[in-house]
């Protein structure tokens, strides 16, 4: 069976590798005003970030329905089934545009997949289900050991101002107004799909910290892993991170990513995190 694979822009997968296990991309958008922009075509995380020192913060939105149809009419003249693998469905609409375009379109069967998660820790998700289906393997398969490594994928980040999240309705007013009195630095995961926090911690240095804590306790106990440091317009500081780390933990095979425009939007500049699953 022949398997296309999808996602959409918020994995922050480069081009290079998009294209070379050919994996299809659905852009979400970012709205400035009355510019909008589909993110990782019209504009790309570094012009992201020099925008938003110059303007009012944007706003995001979801890709239309009738992209994902026009897609999997498209994938459907080449291929038997798609997986569409998503940003969870706790923070964006976009799984459930899958969902609904999948029943609407004929002659392939689509398997939308909503990683509970987002950023790059969404991008290894897919990175697997395409190396997987570039060797022939069934849709249930892959599936299969995308739950598979969901057991052991962890993800955790920091923001340096709350208001971003508590303004876009992803963190509660409550929440982000005790940070910003506390200067508390909360270390932030998923459960359930939303972004919830895990610690609160007074400092950056501190939280950065934690989150190595937090792979140690995972990559000490043996086993190879993927991890991925992701950064809001930080690339010297998740360079050094990274050079750290190898040091620390030769077992774990560290990428560089990023928070492009989307989740830039609701997180802000100088957010850090990093996110680990076995391999």
């Amino acid at each position: 069976m022949k398997t296309a694979v999808v996602t959409d822009s918020t994995a922050y997968i480069p081009k290079e590798m998009l294209d070379k296990w050919n994996i299809y991309m659905v852009p979400l958008n970012i709205i400035f005003g009355t510019e909008v922009y589909r993110e990782e075509i019209d504009i790309k995380w570094k012009e992201f970030y020099e925008e938003v020192k110059t303007k009012n913060l944007p706003t995001t939105s979801q890709p239309p329905v009738g992209q994902f149809v026009e897609l999997f009419e498209m994938l459907a003249k080449d291929y038997d089934a798609v997986i569409s693998i998503h940003l969870s469905s706790g923070i964006s609409g976009t799984y459930q545009g899958a969902v609904t375009a999948s029943s609407m379109v004929e002659g392939i069967k689509v398997f939308p997949y909503d990683s509970e998660i987002s950023c790059m820790a969404q991008g290894l998700y897919v990175l697997e289900a395409a190396e997987w289906a570039s060797r022939g393997e069934a849709p249930e398969a892959i599936l299969a050991r995308l739950e598979e490594l969901k057991k052991t994928t962890r993800a955790y980040f920091m923001v340096d101002d709350l208001s971003h999240l508590q303004r876009g309705g992803r963190l509660s007013s409550a929440q982000a107004i005790i940070g910003s009195l506390l200067q508390v630095k909360p270390l932030l995961h998923f459960e359930n799909k939303v972004i919830v926090p895990f610690e609160k911690i007074r400092t950056r240095k501190k939280a950065m910290k934690r989150i190595v804590d937090l792979l140690g306790e995972d990559a000490l106990r043996g086993g190879s892993y993927r991890g991925v440091i992701i950064h809001a317009n930080r690339e010297k500081e998740a360079e050094e991170w990274r050079a750290e780390l190898e040091a620390l933990y030769p077992n774990v095979e560290f990428l560089i990513s990023y928070f492009g425009a989307v989740i830039g939007t609701h997180l802000g500049e100088g957010a850090m995190g990093m996110c680990w699953m076995k391999k």
